[in-house]
């Protein structure tokens, strides 16, 4: 965390609060991009994703389905308290003329300056942004399920890419099988359902 927010500052007070918003939230360099001041319900604590901006081309999800709600961590708030007016842009994160930011020119004129100013090794893409939410989050005791919802992604990437992070992953719950050592039973009644009376099962077949 120390290294984000010397990057923070090392990129400027334009652009420090939007990094550290994107590390606290995990959202897409798209779709932070695209945020507009309404998405942000402060009350609720959220921020709602309901659109992304990637190739010059604003986005909207096909269905109300793929919109979601993403809680905003103390982080995602403190950052959020550190923007300035944006010259009336109502863009949350606007470029310096107050539109869409040109994240291709945003990479090699701010981004990697500012990491190498920062002493920043090797060189970070802006995606990782959203790597260290993620890691973060799963650390903090998120499920992986959870997670996905937050990021917009499928729980099969997500295990596949953090899995070995996640308290709810493989390695955790073999720890907590092993740790149980209770003493195995063929049956126990408090998960068999009742059977009807006069119902023989014991010929019941496995398959």
């Amino acid at each position: 965390m120390a290294e984000l927010e010397a990057l923070a500052v090392a990129i400027g007070p334009r652009y420090g609060p939007m990094l550290l918003f994107a590390a606290a939230t995990g959202l897409r360099p798209a779709e932070w991009i695209a945020l507009e001041k309404r998405d942000v319900d402060r009350k609720e604590r959220v921020v709602y994703v309901r659109r992304s901006f990637t190739r010059g081309e604003l986005k909207f999800p096909k269905t109300e389905a793929s919109m979601r709600a993403v809680p905003l961590q103390a982080r995602a708030l403190e950052a959020l308290d550190q923007i300035k007016d944006g010259n009336g842009s109502p863009l949350l994160f606007p470029g310096e003329r107050g539109g869409y930011l040109d994240i291709h020119h945003f990479r090699p004129f701010h981004w990697r300056p500012a990491q190498k100013a920062a002493g920043i090794t090797p060189l970070r893409r802006i995606y990782d942004l959203r790597h260290t939410f993620a890691t973060f989050a799963l650390r903090a005791g998120l499920s992986t399920f959870d997670l996905s919802r937050y990021m917009g992604a499928s729980l099969t990437m997500i295990d596949r890419h953090y899995g070995h992070l996640a308290r709810d992953g493989r390695e955790h719950a073999i720890k907590l099988l092993d740790a149980l050592n209770a003493p195995w039973t063929l049956v126990d009644a408090a998960w068999t359902p009742d059977e009807p009376a006069g119902v023989n099962t014991e010929n019941e077949s496995d398959d």
